[in-house]
This record gives structure tokens, C-alpha cells and sequence, in this order.
């Protein structure tokens, strides 16, 4: 399979739609994908449409960091059943999903970034997790070098696999448990009848079925705000690129406040600035403003402020917010790819090379962006929409690769009415509404 994925990849599941299901997942990123699975696997009778490609989009875009460290406390629990599932799904593959537990740590160029770090330890220790802090003379040995390091913190049992190889054999896998993956198939709105869903009307007609999953990723916002349910989802660019093949530093994955790497298949690396990405201004942006005031004095210094978005993007300018029955903005626009921003990424080449002279300057053999949903809390949104019948799974705020499973598996059960053995009041839609004071997690790699 080449990367990235593009409308030029061919479609592997062409259709056509069924007229019914019991439910309907709207998104082929990783977290449609194993929700339809494991709805798949309870016996339910499933239909997954992706308006472009499985994983076009965020989902083969990632690090590919499969990380329990430094999680929100909540997502914690979700994210340690996650991995656990991901240890089993590279059983039933082998090598192929790239999957190896190699380990995840933080570098801290500052004390203020240690103090953070260690805040996490509770956490870890009430959730089993072998997290630990290193000091400089241990990063040294373990990356031949401190490069001006404070310290840092460690997770060996993390994880790391390649996303555009592995949510593609996800998804072989839904589709062997039952799921009708419909690619090129844009669902265009809901069918309500008396406040309950009762099907999608897709691109290519009716489906009939009493529950519907979003996991839209970066357009849930827009395909949602269709229906009079507001959620302050946003996005953002990530520029990734991934080197030639290079000496191993480390066989896992790292990040200090500039730059991130992680070891991959073929001996290459992937390459991404630490905490800096772009962030296009829309309408989207100026009503949700107020909420992300908490995050952006984090992250002010690291976003890059763009005033205009892409045609066709999910909160360009020009996107259309209502469309009847008529083409929508899904079928524009299949699939995002936004240009990297090479400025950013020529500094994380500078970046590495100051931290490992010995290997030099990285040569670059390609590089992509993605578009990131995002929460003003940095934690997604799991619950029941208001509309009956109507489930929401987004604003994994660049977490869902590794989640993905455990998202998914959760869902299902949520659809089904079954426990889904986590707390996920955090989690819920309400939270943005009931005067719940914000609690703004970890916006850690």
C-alpha cells in the first residue's frame, strides 16, 4: 500500500449500500472502524461509510504512538484496555500492523516540563502503568546523548505501529466480522422521523436503521451542526515527514518541546515538530473562541494563526453549513490533505541534527499533514447525541490512533445499551452546557 492515502488509492470496498442495518458508523478513521467491529462481533448487523478512503485521513496521518504516558486521567483506563487490545490484534497479524512495544519518553528541556511530567506518576501507579522518571545521565545512556535535557519520563510497555498499513487490516478485519464498508460514500444527512434517527441519506440513497455512530473526525462538527447539535470541535494542521533510513537511536518514540520522533518498520523515522502546529480561522473558530481560551495560553506560542482554510475544508470560509438533499461538503472534499508546512518541519530537521551531531541533519523522503478534531478540554466527546438513536465518538485531539480499540470497543457497548466498564462522565456532550467548569487535560504529544 503507498502513502498517503489518496482518492488515486483503489477502493477496496465499493458497495453497494444495503437498504437497512441496525446501525450505521459514518467514518473508516480508526475509530468507526473498530466500532463498527466490535458492534460487528455482538451480532449486530452494520453498515460503515466513508465518504473517501479508510483512514484517508488523521487516522494514517499520526506519529503512530500507541502511548498510555501522559494521558488525561480519564482517558487512562480506556487507553490501557486499548493497548491491550492492540497486543491482540498483532497476534492475529504478525509484523504486519508494525506493532512493538518499544517503549514511549518525554524529554524536558525545562524544570516546569519535569514538574508536569512527574504529575502523571499517581495516575500511572493507580492504573498499573509502568511509568517512570529518568534523570539526565539516564537519558544519556539510553539516547547516547542529553542534549540539554532537564530529565524526562519513560513508559516502556508503550507502543508503537505503522497507521497507514494497520487501519486498513482493522478494517479487513470488520469487514471478515460482518461490517459493509462503503467507501466512496458520503452520507449526506440523517433521516429523523419524530425525534429519533431512523436512517442516513447517503450519496447513494436511503439506509434504514434505528442508530447511527458519528466519528467524522475533523467534519463531525459540520455534518452534526446539520442537524441543530452543536459541538465546539476544531481543527488543526499537523506536518509530519518521515526520514530516509537512519541509525537507530532509540527503537521507540520520543518528544521534547520541539521536535518528536519514532522508529519505524523499514529503519526510517518519523519526524514531527514537538507541540507546534496551524491553525485556520474560520466561523467555526470565532463562535467557539471563548471555550479555547484555557488551551490557547498553553499553546499560543506554538500555533501558527492562518486566516484561510483550504476550499472546501470543514470550517473554510466558503463551506456550505446547510445543503437540502443536494451534494454536500463531504462529497467535495473526500478526502483533507493540507500541505505541510515545511518551514516547521525544516526546524525539526535542525532540531535533531543539534541533538545527535553524530547522525547529522535527517534527509526528508516525504512529508504530509493532517487535520486534527479537537476539544477545548483536550478530551473527546463519548456519548448519546439528543436526538435519539444518534451516538458521537470525536475530538480524539490527536490521541485516537492508539485509543482507537478501546474507543471503539466502548461504543459499541454504549449503542447496545451495555455497561461499558469506564467512567465516561467526562467524556459527555453535556459537560460544554451544564456550567461544568473546564478542565483542560494534558495536550501532551
Amino acid at each position: 500500500m503507498t502513502f498517503p492515502i489518496t482518492m488515486q488509492t483503489p477502493i477496496r470496498y465499493p458497495g453497494p449500500v444495503p437498504q437497512a442495518a441496525d446501525v450505521v458508523v459514518l467514518g473508516g478513521g480508526i475509530i468507526g472502524v473498530m466500532t463498527a467491529y466490535y458492534l460487528a462481533q455482538a451480532g449486530q448487523k452494520v453498515v460503515l461509510c466513508e465518504k473517501g478512503r479508510i483512514a484517508g485521513e488523521q487516522s494514517s496521518r499520526n506519529w503512530g504512538w500507541i502511548r498510555q504516558q501522559g494521558r488525561d486521567k480519564d482517558e487512562l483506563p480506556i487507553v490501557v484496555d486499548s493497548l491491550r487490545l492492540w497486543q491482540g490484534f498483532a497476534q492475529t497479524f504478525g509484523d504486519a500492523l508494525g506493532f512493538r512495544r518499544t517503549g514511549v519518553v518525554y524529554l524536558a528541556n525545562t524544570d516546569a516540563a519535569l514538574e508536569k511530567y512527574a504529575d502523571f506518576l499517581p495516575h500511572a501507579q493507580a492504573n498499573a502503568v509502568d511509568t517512570r522518571m529518568m534523570t539526565r545521565a539516564e537519558i544519556a545512556s539510553l539516547l547516547g546523548t542529553a542534549a540539554g535535557w532537564k530529565g524526562g519520563m519513560i513508559t516502556p510497555s508503550d507502543a508503537r505501529a505503522e497507521p497507514f498499513v494497520a487501519v486498513p487490516l482493522l478494517a479487513g478485519l470488520a469487514a471478515q466480522a460482518g461490517v459493509c464498508i462503503v467507501e466512496n460514500c458520503a452520507v449526506r444527512s440523517l433521516d429523523v422521523q419524530a425525534g429519533a434517527v431512523t436512517g442516513v441519506v447517503t450519496e447513494h440513497g436511503l439506509v434504514r436503521a434505528g442508530r447511527v455512530v458519528v466519528a467524522g473526525g475533523a467534519w463531525s462538527r459540520l455534518f452534526l451542526a446539520a442537524h441543530g447539535v452543536a459541538i465546539p470541535q476544531l481543527s488543526v494542521l499537523a506536518s509530519v515527514a518521515q526520514s530516509e533510513p537512519m541509525p537507530e537511536i532509540f527503537p521507540g518514540a520520543a518528544a521534547d518541546d520541539h521536535f518528536a520522533f519514532r522508529r519505524r518498520m523499514d529503519g526510517s523515522y518519523t519526524l514531527a515538530p514537538g507541540a507546534e502546529h496551524d491553525f485556520f480561522i474560520g466561523p467555526d473558530a470565532f463562535r467557539s473562541i471563548a471555550r479555547y481560551l484555557p488551551v490557547l495560553k498553553q499553546d499560543f506560542r506554538s500555533t501558527h494563526f492562518r486566516a484561510i482554510a483550504p476550499k472546501g475544508f470543514p470550517d473554510a470560509w466558503g463551506t456550505k453549513r446547510q445543503w437540502g438533499d443536494g451534494p454536500s461538503p463531504f462529497e467535495a472534499v473526500r478526502i483533507l490533505n493540507p500541505a505541510p508546512n515545511r518551514t516547521s518541519l525544516s526546524r525539526v530537521q535542525d532540531r535533531f541534527a543539534a541533538a545527535f551531531p553524530a547522525l547529522g541533519r535527517p534527509k526528508i523522503r516525504t512529508a504530509w499533514a493532517g487535520m486534527i478534531d479537537t476539544m477545548p478540554d483536550v478530551v473527546p466527546i463519548v456519548d448519546h447525541a439528543p436526538i435519539a438513536g444518534l451516538s458521537i465518538a470525536t475530538g480524539m485531539c490527536g490521541h485516537g490512533f492508539g485509543i482507537g480499540p478501546g474507543i471503539g470497543r466502548v461504543m459499541a457497548d454504549l449503542v447496545m445499551g451495555r455497561p461499558t466498564g469506564h467512567d465516561l462522565r467526562r467524556f459527555r456532550l453535556s459537560r460544554f452546557t451544564d456550567g461544568t467548569a473546564p478542565e483542560v487535560g494534558p495536550a501532551l504529544a
